[in-house]
């Protein structure tokens, strides 16, 4: 039962209380930032939301040449770096008082996350069996779920009292929460950097078009992030008659869900070929919970809603681990072993185009159109996961052919 939740001891477990460590922060920042900001700094709710998604458009570019940075110079010091540097952006974010300051202090803070996301799972690559990294992976998942959910309960105690002091008392858990992380990774071997071969491509990822495929059609996956975080709790406050605490309810459940079964989960996958299967079943149970959701707007019963809701909610979270699962393999599975820091970082820029651009889009295609709009979002998912197959083993072919020719992994001349 303990090897259920806990990661084996050694560089995993180090991992993943560093996980841990600075995942209780961001719990309490993502609860915690918007009032913030709005309330205490002051700021318009437009100037936070153009603040946050320049910032995440800045660290979408910025992960790629700090992954490389990681490869170059070592992860585990880079890793380092990059949650100290992190700490001190959100420490900013306590002394900012009007736009420009917080403009700059929240491009400095999802710079340094894009960057510290890529080290650290160039650090997991450096330091777990290939065969591992997977499962591995799963648990720091499960940890970072149940650390957000720690955060997220010390946030709440912050918007109960509403004021100056507790705001900046959990903004300062976020900064310290950083700050403990990188002391957590100097436990962990130093693993060397990579000596680059003369006349290869510095970003060798941006040139490998393969991998570029894969990482635009996972990143329609990711559309299921501001589905759950932003537009499953205007659906259900504006177009359904459930009670307003479903949405608590319902983050809960996807909380627990991951924390309990995601590492279960990723024991499915055995290598590229059931990775790509399992993102494949990801697209059809996202697919059937989007359409589930719509229901939940027939009818003026507030238990048949709810109901309906936990159902497409439980749906929504099978297709996120299933997700979660296969991707973490095949971003792992397609990376030359000298450039994971950099293919790392191309990858989860996956991440902050979806935080960056999924609110927008999926507002005007969700709480606008209504059941059509989940139906299409629906087929993007199912359309996206079953695209993966082929465009893996195109990478797949890629990667033998430059092995053979000796060109650089398949990239563009």
């Amino acid at each position: 039962m303990f090897s259920r939740f806990v990661p084996p001891a050694g560089p995993p477990r180090v991992l993943a209380i560093a996980q841990l460590t600075n995942s209780i922060g961001d719990g309490a920042y993502y609860v915690c930032s918007a009032l913030y900001f709005t309330r205490i700094v002051g700021l318009s709710p437009t100037q936070v939301g153009f603040g946050l998604t320049l910032g995440w458009a800045i660290g979408s570019v910025a992960g790629v040449p700090l992954g490389h940075l990681a490869d170059r110079r070592g992860p585990r010091g880079t890793a380092v770096l990059l949650a100290l540097a992190t700490g001190a952006a959100v420490a900013l974010f306590l002394v900012v008082r009007s736009f420009v300051p917080f403009l700059i202090a929240a491009c400095l803070y999802t710079s340094c996350q894009c960057g510290l996301a890529a080290a650290r799972q160039a650090l997991l690559a450096g330091l777990v069996d290939t065969e591992q990294r997977t499962r591995i992976r799963a648990y720091l998942q499960a940890t970072t779920n149940a650390g957000i959910a720690i955060g997220a309960a010390l946030g709440g105690v912050a918007l109960q009292f509403d004021s100056r002091p507790a705001y900046l008392a959990a903004f300062a858990v976020d900064a310290v929460s950083f700050w403990a992380s990188a002391v957590v990774l100097l436990r962990l071997p130093s693993v060397p950097g990579v000596v680059p071969v003369p006349g290869e491509p510095a970003l060798a990822v941006l040139r490998d078009r393969p991998y570029a495929l894969v990482s635009l059609l996972n990143m329609i996956m990711l559309l299921y992030m501001p589905m759950l975080s932003l537009i499953l709790p205007l659906w259900i406050v504006q177009h359904t008659a459930a009670p307003r605490w479903m949405v608590a309810a319902l983050l809960m459940l996807n909380t627990v869900a991951v924390v309990l079964f995601q590492v279960k989960v990723a024991r499915r996958v055995t290598g590229l070929a059931s990775a790509a299967l399992l993102v494949r079943y990801a697209g059809v149970f996202l697919l059937v919970a989007c359409g589930v959701f719509a229901l939940s707007a027939i009818g003026t019963s507030a238990w048949l809603a709810g109901v309906v809701l936990i159902a497409g909610a439980c749906l929504q979270v099978v297709g996120e681990m299933l997700l979660g699962s296969g991707s973490w393999e095949i971003s792992f599975g397609l990376a030359p072993p000298d450039k994971h820091g950099q293919y790392q970082g191309f990858f989860g820029t996956g991440v902050a185009v979806a935080r960056m651009l999924g609110p927008l889009l999926l507002t005007a295609l969700i709480i606008t159109w209504g059941t059509p709009g989940w139906l299409v979002l629906g087929a993007l998912f199912v359309l996206a996961g079953f695209a993966i197959g082929p465009a893996v083993r195109w990478a797949e072919r890629s990667q033998q052919r430059a092995r053979v020719g000796g060109d650089v992994h398949g990239v563009l001349p």
